[in-house]
């Protein structure tokens, strides 16, 4: 019997980067009429697309995505801002009669969605504005005087703000997902991840994001926040000469590699999620959408 459209199972498919998350979606969003939410704190930025392995245009034509380029590189874009944006394309997707997949690896955004985050008050711009002047020494030393605990990348600026806003903001959840979701985890052994990354960097190479990444420091400027983590810094090195393109490789791999270490060391603490290899959580997915059509 067929599921009545606003009915439609919330598809949740999560894992490191590079673990194939995004073919798997639209290969199944395709198959089963369904449309693609990205959760990824990176690809909600415009023109920021090959460093961040945004899905391709042509990926983008085969299903519908959202959740794609909806600020600007500086603009503020909360996961409390993610979880409203979400849930109202759910909404528009199941009206649709369609089945909306939730895909991505930024856990908060997850978790925002999957166990209702209720965030309580936003945290003020006046104070938001006083910590983006502090220097990250600075940061570090007023998280350890007002027992903040540190971000695992915490020499990353903009993680560690955003750790102190979520110690000062209110935060309740539920511990099992919200009803009629299923969530899938790609498992991917670390050779082949590693493999993974270093074929993405070759092709993001071939892409243009030498180009890319050019643009968006003429654009933006080199003291964005943005362009001081991911991909960026390490093709300005490249750019500016202070690195090979052999070097620029391995920093790739050695950064992506440790995203995903973050990334699983997060979505692990949830019992909840059905771990699978790639191949496996397609047969898995493919089974449970077909009993609902």
């Amino acid at each position: 019997m067929a599921t009545n459209p606003l009915e439609q199972p919330l598809i949740v498919i999560v894992g490191p980067t590079a673990s194939g998350k995004t073919s798997l979606a639209i290969d199944l969003a395709f198959r089963f009429n369904g449309e693609i939410i990205c959760a990824d704190s990176r690809t909600i930025y415009e023109y920021m697309n090959i460093g961040t392995a945004k899905p391709t245009r042509e990926e983008q034509s085969v299903v519908p995505h959202w959740g794609l380029d909806l600020i600007e590189p500086g603009q503020r874009f909360s996961a409390a801002d993610f979880k409203q944006y979400a849930l109202q394309k759910i909404r528009e997707i199941r009206a649709r009669g369609h089945i909306p997949f939730l895909v991505g690896g930024t856990g908060l955004y997850i978790d925002s969605v999957v166990l209702d985050y209720n965030f309580g008050t936003k945290s003020d711009l006046l104070t938001r504005t006083k910590l983006e002047g502090l220097s990250i020494d600075e940061l570090h030393e007023y998280c350890y005087k007002n027992n903040v605990k540190l971000p695992e990348n915490h020499k990353n600026k903009r993680y560690v703000i955003r750790a102190i806003e979520r110690r000062d903001t209110d935060i309740s959840r539920r511990f099992t997902p919200i009803k009629n979701t299923i969530v899938v985890g790609i498992a991917t052994d670390k050779d082949t991840l590693i493999k993974k990354i270093a074929q993405r960097f070759e092709q993001m190479l071939a892409n243009g994001v030498v180009q890319e990444t050019i643009m968006l420091g003429k654009k933006y400027g080199w003291s964005e926040e943005l362009m001081k983590s991911n991909i960026y810094p390490i093709i300005h090195n490249l750019v500016d000469g202070k690195i090979t393109s052999d070097e620029a490789k391995n920093a790739i791999i050695t950064a992506d590699w440790r995203l995903a270490k973050r990334q699983l060391t997060w979505l692990r603490r949830h019992k909840f999620i059905q771990w699978f290899e790639l191949n496996d959580a397609k047969e898995y997915l493919t089974k449970q959408l077909a009993m609902r059509d």
